[in-house]
């Protein structure tokens, strides 16, 4: 995907009512990520999936204290926080919204079951995922753990993997919920790496790891992959 600059992405912006109307664009979405966020990575992962050409604002949380606190990028998301995309006229932010919308308006392929069963423990599992492990080794809450940090973020990683383990061994076929691909396993893949990234034995988890295994053998997941990012640093690249 094309990287482009904050300068570059004001010069698209119309103010009129008109264009904030959440209607098709003829503008391509731009996505603002950083390399190794695992909520970007979930969103690049569905618009792979999906086959939608995109341009990337790369937002490093780490230089300059954070890109993400800047006056520019505040005013295009109040939470201050990766992903953002701009799609359609409006900007959305928080990964699962906006992968729910692209699932709306961009329905494929499906990454919600049309069976409401297994529907619901696609979001049950990306829910478990998205608002009860990742958040609690977010870097927002490690900075302030001081050296106790890697031992909190195993403990979180580990805690929500142990349930995680049981839900999949009932909803797991090839994938999380079945043989299809669906919004769980795009929560999935990110947090294996986080879990891989924080040193937690994996092991115990023979259900998540098979999972995982399989879906990186996927194209969408290899082009998504952190180490393949334009704002990856040389010393991590693929």
């Amino acid at each position: 995907m094309p990287c482009v600059t904050w300068k570059e992405v004001l010069s698209r912006v119309d103010h009129t009512e008109e264009e904030r109307k959440p209607k098709r664009s003829t503008h391509k979405p731009i996505l603002y990520s950083y390399f190794r966020s695992s909520c970007s990575w979930r969103v690049r992962i569905a618009l792979a999936l999906k086959g939608i050409s995109y341009d990337l604002v790369p937002v490093n949380l780490i230089k300059d204290g954070g890109q993400q606190f800047s006056a520019e990028f505040k005013a295009l998301n109040p939470m201050q926080q990766v992903p953002a995309l701009q799609i359609d006229g409006i900007t959305l932010s928080q990964s699962l919204a906006i992968i729910n919308y692209l699932e709306e308006t961009r329905p494929n392929p499906r990454l919600l079951p049309q069976d409401p069963k297994k529907r619901a423990q696609v979001r049950m599992i990306a829910d478990h995922i998205a608002s009860g492990i990742q958040p609690l080794q977010n870097l927002s809450i490690l900075k302030h753990m001081g050296e106790k940090k890697m031992e909190w973020a195993q403990n979180c990683i580990a805690s929500g993997f142990q349930a995680l383990e049981q839900i999949l061994q009932h909803t797991a076929g090839r994938y999380c919920v079945g043989d299809e691909v669906s919004m769980a396993d795009l929560c999935l893949v990110p947090q294996v790496a986080n879990a891989e990234r924080f040193k937690v034995d994996i092991r115990p988890y023979p259900t998540i790891t098979r999972i995982n295994k399989a879906l990186l053998e996927l194209e969408a997941f290899k082009i998504s992959h952190p180490s393949r990012q334009p704002d990856t640093p040389a010393e991590l690249r693929a």
